[in-house]
């Protein structure tokens, strides 16, 4: 079973986007693309989720070969 962290290589802001993509195998460009639509339309329950999201989920730990950028 694959764990959850936030990407210390794809991050823009928290690195959730880019852990989440990783997680999932799809490019997290489109994870962010997903956030922000949602975030519009969500009265700000999105926002929320994400930053409690970010204090939730780890950093991924250094030097771990899963989360290169060839993934």
């Amino acid at each position: 079973m694959k764990k959850l962290f936030r990407s210390t290589t794809d991050s823009k802001l928290t690195g959730l986007c880019g852990g989440i993509g990783h997680w999932l195998g799809i490019d997290p460009t489109i994870i962010r693309l997903l956030v922000v639509f949602a975030s519009l339309f969500s009265c700000g329950a999105v926002i929320l989720a994400y930053f409690i999201a970010t204090l939730v989920v780890p950093k991924a730990p250094h030097g771990d070969f899963r989360f290169s950028d060839n993934y």
